[in-house]
């Protein structure tokens, strides 16, 4: 799969801004697409005393508000569009929306793209397969 549309979408609501002297936002971008289609961004937040979250919870909060939660392919930019990837608490919320988000197509580095199993070998929801 190409995500370069991802990319670029990601990459046009990336700015960094400082909202105050605790808060900048902005500074990650990120796109998604989910099994239907759709499209889905969202950009990060931090905070002096990591409230903050990433630019992939904020486009997977979307996601979810419109009653999504199967990802085909991700992509994550910082400041200069750049990819990079997603950040161990995200791999594992997307990993528990869906076993299917295993599958996941996720750009860890401009031009290299990995299934999320790949980058979570190691699931510990394996052994709950049966109920999951």
């Amino acid at each position: 799969m190409d995500t370069t549309i991802l990319k670029q979408m990601a990459r046009l609501i990336t700015n960094e801004k400082q909202l105050n002297e605790f808060i900048t936002y902005g500074g990650v971008g990120a796109a998604l697409e989910t099994i239907d289609g759709n499209i889905y961004t969202g950009i990060s937040i931090d905070t002096a005393c990591s409230m903050g979250f990433c630019a992939e919870h904020s486009a997977i909060a979307e996601m979810l508000k419109h009653g999504e939660h199967k990802i085909k392919a991700l992509v994550a930019v910082d400041s200069e569009g750049h990819a990079v990837p997603p950040c161990g608490r995200c791999r594992e919320l997307i990993s528990q929306l869906s076993s299917t988000n295993l599958q996941t197509i996720i750009e860890v580095q401009d031009g290299v793209q990995v299934l999320l199993s790949e980058i979570l070998p190691y699931d510990w929801k394996k052994s709950l397969s049966d109920q999951w």
